[in-house]
This record gives structure tokens, C-alpha cells and sequence, in this order.
């Protein structure tokens, strides 16, 4: 007779896929990179409550989709030892889904900060529309302070390599919403803030696949860069 297991042997068996797959599985790793950003960029813009539901629940749907899709693949490999065709079809159904998923989460995305972003009105921005470039190397100093201080509490890696929080991802996502605050509006605001978002979402991978991070050490560092230039902005505007 099967053990009856508790429910929070439940719960933790269910934290453990969640764990396995972000250590595991580089797109799930982006994903999560991107939804912190996606997160992040909501409060600077100020979406609305419907707005934030749906940004959440496209965010879900992308990462259930990458989860699913893992959980297919792994146990085609363990049913099947030789190529088998409808083995590949079902991988290749599965990674549709997820492309399908990842679509409708960027096309939701984009009608909902295309237009807080484009639109004059969107005051948090704009008040940094004149704003020095000082200002930025102040936050970006301030963010290498916080990280080198952060690993020397935690005993863990070097400014820039290794340890908690990652060097390289704060400054990215530092400078990404750095120029999301500088760039005046009308001068493609939102194409030139996402391709800053895109580069930061890679430098932070290029971390975890070089071997120096894990995913919650560059996704830390990604939230330090990116909350304290945006507390920057906010007090000193």
C-alpha cells in the first residue's frame, strides 16, 4: 500500500521541481530573469491592478509551460532508449507550446507598457526626463558598494565574480533602468529600454552558463541594480 504523504510533503516536493527546474533548465532560468524585469518595469510605469493581473498571469502561464515542458522531456527519455519519431513530436508539440505561451506573454506585454512608456502622461518617468548623467554613475557606484558589502557579509566570491549577488547582473539591470529614465520621450522610449533589458537578461545568463552564479544570485543582483537606481531617480528628482 502506496504511504499516505502529508500535505506539506506536498508542498515541498512541489518546491523541489521548482528548484530542479531553475537549476536545471537554462529557459526557465531567462524566463524568470525576464519576469523580474517585467515586474520591476511595472512599478516604474505604475500599471494598474488589471494590468499587473494580467502581466502575473502571463508570467505564470510562460513558466508552467517551461515546467511542463521539462517534465515531457524527461520522461520521453526514460520511456524511450532509441530514436523514436513520435518521441521528437511530442518534444517538438511540447516547445511549441511554450513558444506560444512566450508570444502571447511578450505581445501582452508590449500593448500594456508600449503605451504607459510612449505616453507623455506617464509621470514617473518623465520627471527624470532632463535628469544628469551623474546620476547614474552615482547609482551605479552605489550598487558595486552594495554588492562588494554584500559579499564581504556573506564571505562569498569576489566584486565582480562569484558569490551573492552577482556584480555583473546588478550592473546591467542598474543600466537598464538607468536608461529607461534618461531616454526623453518620443525618442522610442520603449524599443530602446527593451533591447537595454534584453542585454541585461543575457549578460545575467552568461553568468549562470559560465559556471560564476547561480540563477538566484544574478536574479538578487538583478533586483539590487535595478531597485536602487530606481530609488535614485526617485529621491533625487
Amino acid at each position: 500500500m502506496r504511504p499516505r504523504i502529508s500535505l506539506i510533503d506536498s508542498f515541498n516536493y512541489a518546491f523541489q521541481g521548482v528548484i530542479h527546474a531553475v537549476r536545471t533548465q537554462r529557459n526557465m532560468r531567462i524566463h524568470l530573469l525576464a519576469a523580474v524585469g517585467v515586474m520591476i518595469a511595472a512599478i516604474v510605469v505604475g500599471v494598474t491592478r488589471i494590468e499587473l493581473i494580467a502581466l502575473m498571469l502571463v508570467i505564470a502561464f510562460v513558466l508552467i509551460s517551461e515546467m511542463v515542458n521539462s517534465a515531457l522531456e524527461a520522461a520521453i527519455d526514460v520511456a524511450t532508449t532509441s530514436f523514436d519519431p513520435m518521441a521528437k513530436l511530442a518534444k517538438d508539440m511540447a516547445a511549441g507550446a511554450v513558444l506560444i505561451s512566450t508570444v502571447t506573454a511578450a505581445a501582452v506585454g508590449f500593448l500594456i507598457f508600449e503605451d504607459r512608456i510612449a505616453n507623455p502622461s506617464t509621470h514617473l518617468l518623465n520627471r527624470a526626463e532632463q535628469a544628469p548623467a551623474w546620476k547614474t554613475l552615482v547609482a551605479l557606484l552605489v550598487t558595486i558598494i552594495i554588492v562588494i558589502a554584500t559579499k564581504a557579509l556573506t564571505h562569498r566570491g569576489t566584486p565582480l565574480r562569484g558569490g551573492l549577488p552577482s556584480g555583473h547582473s546588478a550592473l546591467a539591470f542598474a543600466a537598464w533602468m538607468a536608461i529607461t529614465y534618461l531616454i526623453p520621450v518620443g525618442h522610442h522610449r520603449f524599443l530602446v529600454s527593451s533591447l537595454a533589458l534584453a542585454m541585461a537578461v543575457l549578460v545575467a545568463q552568461t553568468r549562470v552558463e559560465a559556471g560564476f552564479h547561480s540563477a538566484l544570485e544574478v536574479t538578487y543582483g538583478a533586483v539590487v541594480g535595478s531597485l536602487v537606481t530606481l530609488a535614485f531617480f526617485q529621491i533625487f528628482t
